[in-house]
């Protein structure tokens, strides 16, 4: 599943050449990939909603609207535009948005801007969801209120009143989209591995050293990533078809059995939060 890197790799692909563009035509082959205002917000199909879909408002699609700015909030995209509708992108396991000439598989959704260029997003799964809002309030009010802050621009005295009383290990934590927005599997690996923090440690019991050396690891290691384009482990490409090469840099992830790049003990596999789990016994010493 795309994690903040991705995410943020794709907004700052888009900005160049949708920022200022009028989206000439809305074109909904999946109708099941959309939550109109009406509809539950996790969308028709995975909340079994047996209600009939709201009306179709391609205004709210953001047909006849230009393209002001795209915002980010954890793994989720904002596209808001000047006239007031605003779209929450959530890609899922498989989304993506592309900028292509030509059509793609699995194109549920296709923008046609004023120069010609094409916006589709794809999901061959379709866990994702475009969420249409009236305005960019509405959007962060429905989707982002519960959001944690984002892990891009995480303050050791955030993460700090995360933990504050959470008898859950750190890991199952920072997956929490609740306590901090943006990280997934692969980046909370890497991120404890950079700070030396077991995955199992309770949150509460971390000392405030090792929360402020967690934070900064986090920024540190999600920053690199947005620089290498992100990780493409299966799905993910960039808008423009390209890969991340991020993944040729985990250290940990998805490397259980192989020698620790710091200290050479072998690393180990556990499951936290029913993920699989990567980590170092020696350089991620258990406390507590």
């Amino acid at each position: 599943m795309p994690e903040l890197p991705e995410v943020e790799s794709i907004r700052l692909a888009l900005l160049p050449t949708v920022a200022g563009r009028i989206v000439r035509r809305v074109d909904v082959r999946t109708r099941s990939v959309i939550a109109m205002p009406g509809d539950p917000p996790a969308g028709i199909t995975r909340s079994r909603c047996r209600a009939p879909p709201a009306r179709l408002q391609r205004r709210l699609l953001l047909q006849g609207c230009t393209i002001e700015r795209i915002e980010r909030r954890g793994k989720q995209l904002g596209i808001v535009s000047t006239e007031g509708p605003a779209l929450c992108v959530q890609l899922g396991m498989t989304g993506g948005l592309s900028l292509t000439d030509l059509p793609r598989p699995h194109e549920h959704i296709v923008w046609t801007l004023d120069d010609g260029s094409r916006l589709a997003f794809s999901d061959p799964r379709r866990f994702g969801l475009i969420g249409a809002h009236a305005d960019v309030d509405d959007l962060m009010a429905v989707r982002w209120s519960t959001l944690g802050p984002d892990a891009l621009r995480l303050r050791a005295a955030d993460l700090a009143r995360a933990c504050d009383g959470s008898h859950r290990a750190i890991k199952a934590l920072l997956l929490d989209q609740r306590a901090l927005a943006g990280v997934g599997n692969i980046y909370a690996d890497e991120s404890l591995f950079d700070s030396g923090v077991h995955p199992c440690t309770p949150a509460a019991i971390l000392p405030p050293e090792s929360i402020a050396r967690l934070a900064l690891s986090i920024r540190r290691v999600l920053r690199a990533a947005v620089r290498s384009g992100g990780s493409s482990i299966r799905d993910f490409r960039s808008v423009h078809g390209h890969a991340g090469d991020y993944q040729m840099r985990h250290r940990v992830y998805a490397r259980a059995g192989r020698p620790c790049p710091r200290c050479g003990t072998t690393l180990e596999r556990i499951v936290v939060a029913q993920r699989g789990t990567v980590f170092c016994p020696t350089c991620q010493a258990a406390i507590g």
